[in-house]
């Protein structure tokens, strides 16, 4: 099922933490968060899997910054989460998938324990001027039952910036 926005007001500071949190944008079941001000973009057209795939960091002005299509931005959230007892989630918000922005790839799944920021994987399909700030996806929660093992993988939790893919570690196994 999926938690009411009043219940994720009400787990606030517990099972859920969104730091910074305005209560202006809760939602009847879900919270917009917010686009930073730092992108990431793949230094190289041609990603290998198997290597890590390095990227540069590029700043949203403040007159905002013009997306290419069909090509990858890393983004990330402002908001600082963390989940217990609960598996967020992430989705674009419809006004701006409306206007040919995707937010996530494939990557809207979290874990429960998931502790913090959410990277995004930006893609326009035309020209698009974005902005830092402006509130761009939203967070929801799903109740999980039975028993269950906190997110600890070393790859993604408790991030401190954008993240490019760590899928090369898997081949290190």
């Amino acid at each position: 099922m999926i938690v009411s926005g009043r219940e994720i007001e009400r787990n606030l500071g517990g099972k859920i933490i969104i730091d910074p949190y305005d209560r202006a944008r809760l939602n009847p079941n879900s919270y917009n968060l917010t686009l930073h001000h730092q992108l990431r973009v793949y230094r190289s057209n041609t990603l290998d899997m198997r290597v890590e795939n390095l990227s540069d960091e590029i700043t949203i002005p403040e007159d905002g910054l013009l997306l290419e299509p069909h090509r990858l931005y890393l983004g990330r959230t402002v908001e600082y989460t963390e989940t217990d007892g609960y598996v967020p989630m992430l989705e674009g918000r419809s006004s701006v998938g409306r206007l040919g922005l995707f937010v996530h790839i494939t990557a809207g799944f979290g874990d429960v324990g998931f502790k913090g920021f959410w990277t995004l994987e930006v893609f326009c399909v035309q020209p698009i001027r974005i902005y830092a700030g402006i509130q761009i996806c939203q967070i929801f929660y799903h109740t999980i039952e039975g028993d269950y093992d906190r997110y600890t993988s070393g790859k993604y939790q408790n991030n401190r910036g954008i993240q490019h893919s760590m899928l090369f570690k898997d081949f290190q196994r």
